[in-house]
């Protein structure tokens, strides 16, 4: 097997059982000697609000006290760790990690595998596709999840009943609604392809049971081409190649008015999405309703995810067992789970702690009681799926394919568009250095 070049990522290639070499090198194992004063650990982390839920752990435990230290989120803040992990020094004890940026930490030892530090129904408390997020799909454990996406189904009720349409239970009756509201209303779609957000993508192929990445021996496996990616891929574009669905980017004027409007009827999207939809649409609160995401089989539960956290210990603290504590505390406890949603306004990975924490629904749906129960009831059905040391690499090139494939407005070039991410992404594995099974 081939090693990662240079320094930063050297023992980069994994086995089943300790899936990086770097990332087990962060052992957990305190120093000889107890502490002479508190322990004191340093907290990198863009939650808005966090630093209350850290004050009642400082209240709490004056033997570990945390510092909480501001950073901007993704790839800025990832960037600054690898600086600090490469440099030896400056490195923070607790990390906030989006879930698709742990892969890249561990390969580049920044990550501590603190599997012997958690109690022993830690897992339990998480979706099995969230839990996998910070496994890796192996018995290391190098975060613990905070706040997750689960992806729902969110719809203008107004519109729907208007021109007599039901809620789609599956994607085949997706794809009739699709096409009998636009033929009722040629202005208006019941959503939009977008190509400039790759990790909505991923989430859909993850709830029709893709991973991206994976674990052969000694080796990661790319599966971006897999049948599951390759269905969804076939399935969209063909209603784009048809007309009946959008296919304009996300988060653009264009698409903020078709919310405004009633042109843009149905959202794919997370659980922040009525954020979103009150800071891009407020004019049309009380009119959205959400449901679960419309399943590949009948009968079938299953969602994927878009966006979400977790806090990982870095290979640098000098106290890796009080860190894990910690982040244990904040990601588990009721009462800091609370907090989080109260403080933060996260939506917690914490299963029990979510259930627990929101009852009323968001102002934005003040008109759907069940809101946070049909949430709790799609998280818990999170699909399992593992992101790659180079998920950046895939995204960009998602970006890049599907801009040309949706301009194209042809199925072939939808899948034509798969196959291009999955050999751009394989080759910039194997020329970073990585081993990789055919």
């Amino acid at each position: 097997m081939r090693l990662t070049p240079g320094t930063r990522r050297t023992g980069a290639v994994f086995a089943a059982t300790a899936l990086l070499a770097a990332g087990c090198s962060g052992s957990t194992a305190e120093q000889p000697g107890e502490p002479a004063g508190p322990v004191e650990l340093t907290f990198w982390t863009w939650a808005p609000g966090i630093e209350k839920v850290v004050d009642t752990w400082n209240a709490e435990n004056p033997g570990i006290q945390v510092t909480v230290n501001k950073q901007d989120g993704g790839e800025g803040a990832v960037t600054k760790l690898l600086t600090a992990i490469e440099a030896g020094s400056g490195a923070p004890d607790v990390m906030q990690a989006e879930y698709q940026s742990i892969p890249n930490l561990v390969s580049s030892e920044a990550l501590a595998d603190i599997s012997g530090e958690l109690g022993e129904d830690t897992a339990g408390h998480f979706a099995e596709g969230v839990w996998t997020a910070v496994t890796l799909g192996t018995d290391a454990v190098y975060a613990v999840p905070q706040d997750s996406g689960p992806m729902q189904f969110y719809y203008r009720a107004d519109i729907f009943e208007e021109h007599g349409l039901e809620v789609p239970a599956t994607w085949d009756e997706y794809a009739e609604v699709a096409r009998e509201l636009h033929e009722k209303d040629p202005e208006k779609y019941l959503g939009t392809f977008s190509a400039a957000d790759p990790g909505w993508f991923a989430g859909l192929t993850q709830q029709a049971g893709a991973s991206w990445y994976g674990i052969e021996g000694e080796a990661w496996s790319v599966n971006v081409d897999g049948p599951e990616v390759t269905r969804v891929a076939e399935y969209w574009g063909e209603l784009v190649e048809e007309g009946v669905i959008d296919n304009k980017p996300m988060y653009t004027p264009e698409w903020n008015q078709g919310l405004n409007d009633g042109t843009q009827v149905g959202w794919l999207s997370a659980i922040w999405a009525p954020g979103v939809l009150a800071g891009n649409a407020p004019d049309t609160a009380g009119k959205w309703e959400m449901a679960p995401m419309p399943q590949w089989d009948e009968g079938t539960e299953a969602t994927g995810a878009w966006g979400g956290s977790a806090t990982a210990v870095t290979t640098q603290s000098e106290h890796p067992a009080q860190a894990a504590q910690f982040i244990e505390w904040l990601n588990t406890d009721p009462e800091a789970v609370k907090a989080l949603v109260e403080e933060s306004g996260l939506y917690p990975a914490d299963i029990p702690g979510s259930e627990d924490a929101l009852s009323a629904p968001p102002e934005f749906f003040s008109n759907q009681k069940d809101f946070y129960e049909i949430a709790a009831q799609t998280a818990r059905t999170t699909q399992p799926f593992v992101y790659g040391p180079n998920i950046n690499v895939a995204y960009s090139a998602y970006e890049d394919e599907f801009a040309k494939a949706t301009k194209a407005k042809d199925a072939g070039a939808f899948t034509d568009a798969v196959t291009a991410i999955q050999q751009i992404t394989t080759d910039d594995l194997v020329n970073s250095g990585f081993s990789v099974a055919e």
